[in-house]
């Protein structure tokens, strides 16, 4: 059968349109794999009362962020924010265990306050984590800010420096260090104006112990931090327990067998500071019989932790 100039040019014109179409079809590809070593989609909290699972929002280098599903997902400051945070403390205090990564979990509506873990920690299967509860985190100020950052501060002085535990705990408590803590880490990530309500709210806040009326930010820590190196000062404390402090081996570094007293306190921040501290400590808190007797104790048991 013959066929028609038309019809084989109509031919020709289908045969090249087909031939475009087919040049143009692509292959539609699949969700992308997860890159090598990228932290958990979803993690199952196996301690204390939690027992939900949170899913993972964000991560990069320093973090892996992850958020119940009451937590608002338009929020994402703590992204930038608390990369920054642990950036700055892998650069001011050293490593944490082999993991580059803080895990952090933010709860909104339940599971109130905050609690970390190391590295050293099988209840959070090894990670360096900190676990928050309020009841919104709209706005990096105030406690949404400064709850996380505090609790990063626990992770700094119960694991800095390859040893678990914290020896200051029995005289400091909870919050003493932190004060100072998050002051500098604020200074630090350009929150200059958190870090001045910091100061300008603990001019004024008094402790109850070691004595009625301390001040542990005003007269003692901020002293120290201003004077002799910032958030080296800070640093070479724990850096000098780790080193001098007793302690034993355990499966993942090192452990303190015990608690400071007093006179090793100031003993121990005077080497931080490269002075004799005994001063400035008796202007924050006195100076009891007992404390010096304490501070030249341990000035025998602690001889390689020098000052003028």
């Amino acid at each position: 059968m013959k066929l028609s100039k038309i019809a084989i040019i109509s031919l020709g014109v289908i045969g090249t349109l087909f031939s475009i179409s087919c040049s143009k079809t692509k292959t539609v590809e699949g969700p992308k794999a997860e890159a090598a070593g990228a932290p958990p989609k979803t993690w199952k909290e196996h301690w204390f009362t939690h027992d939900l699972v949170v899913s993972r929002v964000f991560y990069d280098d320093n973090l892996s962020l992850y958020y119940d599903e009451d937590v608002d997902k338009s929020v994402i400051w703590p992204q930038k924010t608390m990369s920054d945070v642990w950036s700055y403390v892998k650069k001011t205090y050293g490593a944490f265990g082999d993991s580059s990564r803080l895990y952090v979990i933010f709860h909104q509506g339940k599971l109130g306050g905050g609690h970390p873990a190391s590295y050293f920690d099988e209840s959070h299967d090894y990670r360096n984590t900190i676990d928050c509860g309020l009841d919104n985190w709209t706005y990096p100020t105030g406690e949404q800010i400064g709850v996380p950052i505090h609790e990063t501060g626990h992770i700094v002085c119960g694991a800095s420096h390859g040893v678990q535990g914290s020896p200051s705990d029995v005289l400091w408590g909870d919050s003493k260090f932190m004060e100072i803590y998050n002051y500098d880490v604020m200074m630090h990530i350009g929150r200059e104006d958190e870090a001045a309500r910091i100061y300008d709210q603990l001019q004024s806040q008094t402790d109850i112990f070691p004595r009625p009326g301390s001040k542990w930010f005003k007269n003692w820590f901020y002293p120290i931090y201003s004077q002799y190196g910032h958030a080296a000062v800070l640093n070479k404390y724990f850096e000098l327990l780790a080193q001098n402090f007793p302690k034993v081996k355990n499966a993942h570094g090192y452990q303190y067998t015990r608690d400071l007293n007093y006179g090793e306190f100031v003993h121990f921040w005077s080497g931080a500071a490269g002075v004799n501290l005994k001063d400035q400590a008796t202007l924050a808190f006195g100076w009891p019989d007992d404390w010096d007797k304490q501070f030249k104790q341990a000035q025998i048991d602690f001889p390689n932790v020098k000052y003028k």
